[in-house]
């Protein structure tokens, strides 16, 4: 059924899907923490674990890993993002909206904009957690403000590569396991736990390109110090190259289910 309906229409459409995401997320109080329990265990492990065998350059350990603690919480929560619209398929949901005339694109839109408001209670919540493990951002208000929407941006982009994800495998629990597949590689393989000068030099080519080193980076000059103009850049780049994919491949795929 092909539902062509004014731009206002679809952005009233969109909001509904987007206060009925959230409304669903605060029915799933196990889902919340899910979100911010594994970026918790890791501040946890890497902050008194493994922190004071790591190097970093300016000697804080605590600082350093924080920023990319909280790109990290940014990917996880996207992750959601597919196991939501999996879920949805798998119960039929999906199809009951599309007999309403409602816009095509408010499903995708909606649920990303609700996992996007989550985002942000998650990011804020490993902020406060940050600083009470140490994590002391010395920059001025508008460079954290910068990192924010930095991070809030990346974490958009990659549900919708989630969403792409959810609508191929139609699964909660294997949406659940391809989500960690690919994040947790390009995880452990950037500059979130140690700085990428450390590595072999094949793992740090692919380091220093990966878009979380790059994400990382940014965030971590913006909030405690250094120019942060070459990483802001690059995530950016990434953001445009991955949104140009993933976005109209999830728009096609969710067509392609009618």
């Amino acid at each position: 059924m092909t539902n062509r309906v004014p731009l206002r229409d679809a952005a009233s459409d969109c909001v509904v899907m987007a206060r009925r995401g959230l409304i669903e997320s605060v029915r799933k109080p196990a889902l919340l923490v899910f979100t911010f329990i594994e970026p918790v265990i890791l501040i946890v492990i890497f902050r008194y674990a493994f922190g004071g065998a790591i190097k970093v350059p300016n000697g804080d350990y605590a600082n350093f890993l924080m920023p990319g603690i909280l790109v990290l919480t940014a990917v996880f929560g996207a992750i959601v993002t597919g196991i939501g619209l999996s879920e949805d398929l798998s119960k039929g949901i999906v199809d009951r909206l599309r007999s309403l005339p409602i816009a095509r694109s408010a499903v995708l839109v909606g649920r990303t904009l609700s996992d996007l408001a989550r985002n942000v209670a998650n990011v804020i919540i490993i902020f406060a957690v940050g600083f009470l493990v140490g994590f002391a951002p010395n920059q001025p208000i508008t460079r954290i403000f910068a990192a924010v929407l930095l991070l809030l941006a990346f974490a958009y982009v990659f549900s919708w590569i989630s969403a792409t994800i959810g609508l191929l495998v139609r699964d909660p629990e294997t949406a659940q396991g391809a989500g960690f597949v690919w994040v947790f590689p390009l995880t452990f393989i950037s500059s979130a736990f140690v700085p990428t000068d450390t590595m072999p030099p094949v793992v740090r080519a692919i380091a220093d390109v990966n878009p979380i080193t790059l994400c990382v980076d940014a965030v971590r000059a913006l909030t405690i110090g250094g120019d942060a103009t070459e990483a802001v850049l690059g995530t950016l780049a990434w953001l445009a190259g991955l949104s140009l994919v993933f976005i109209p491949f999830a728009v096609a795929r969710y067509r392609a289910l009618e």
